[in-house]
């Protein structure tokens, strides 16, 4: 049956079914989500939930060509969604959040084509230029859809995106190395490493490089500024529309200071944050 002509779910079901996603999840991002008002929390959980399911086919297909084909129907379901046909759960919870925050296909078709990227070859080492598209497209796509959704589309809260996507991006980057090594993945731009001597390419060589911390503390002096540029963008949006960004700022301001401080010495133990601080950043955000 073709996508488009698939019966849609009703609303309420669908609801449910990204919510549960959601929950399921434990993504630190339900924190920012829970403080929204109805209509933009159910929006959110479907726009996590989309993401979720294209990022689950990138990283689990089980080959090359299950993966990209994955990806080309969530392509297909989503032009079909822009064009008034939902077809499922995700799809159907999205559809009223299209014309109420004035979500952009683009943004969505970009998100996809990051996880595209990831699909593929292992990324290993890309140019500086292939860096900066994959995190725009997986990170700071996915902020523009969402700043949309919290309640500002303006040029200022798309420049939050931009640096706050990139912010949190390699902040994922600079924890993950060992995980990301462990499925033959190495995001560390090549520019970087060639600037420490490390001319090998091979992800577990350069993890065990004694030059490792020089080429993380760069790409840390990058994922820093970011931040601070955000700061400033965000300080200039909707005070109201950007308590969600705040408090994924500061969570991940927390855990990007942690990353700093540990100097990739134990990078095969992933750094989180203690429920009590996870809990003191989302109550000071509320009340800041």
């Amino acid at each position: 049956m073709a996508l488009a002509t698939m019966a849609a779910p009703l609303y309420q079901d669908a609801i449910k079914d990204v919510k549960a996603r959601v929950t399921k999840s434990r993504s630190s991002f339900h924190a920012g989500m829970a403080i929204l008002p109805s209509a933009r929390r159910e929006a959110m959980y479907a726009l996590y939930a989309f993401c979720r399911e294209v990022d689950d086919i990138a990283d689990d297909g089980a080959t090359t060509e299950t993966r990209a084909a994955g990806l080309q129907q969530w392509r297909e379901r989503i032009s079909d969604l822009f064009r008034g046909h939902p077809c499922d759960t995700i799809t159907s919870a999205l559809a009223p959040a299209i014309p109420r925050f004035n979500l952009v296909e683009k943004d969505f078709q970009d998100i996809i084509d990051g996880m595209a990227m990831d699909a593929g070859e292992p990324i290993c080492a890309p140019d500086a230029a292939t860096f900066d598209l994959y995190c725009d497209r997986v990170a700071s796509a996915v902020g523009r859809a969402s700043v949309r959704i919290f309640g500002d589309d303006s040029p200022e809260a798309m420049e939050v995106s931009y640096h706050l996507g990139r912010a949190l991006q390699k902040t994922n980057i600079l924890r993950d190395l060992y995980e990301d090594a462990a499925r033959g993945r190495l995001y560390l731009p090549a520019e970087l490493l060639t600037r420490y001597g490390i001319t090998t390419r091979a992800p577990s060589e350069v993890l065990a490089h004694k030059n490792l911390p020089l080429v993380c503390g760069d790409l840390a002096v990058e994922a820093r500024e970011h931040f601070k540029k955000a700061d400033a963008a965000m300080s200039l949006c909707i005070p109201a529309a950007m308590k969600p960004a705040r408090i994924m700022r500061a969570y991940y301001g927390a855990i990007f200071e942690r990353v700093v401080a540990d100097n990739w010495q134990n990078i095969s133990t992933r750094i989180t944050l203690p429920k009590w601080q996870k809990i003191w950043i989302v109550l000071r955000q509320l009340v800041g």
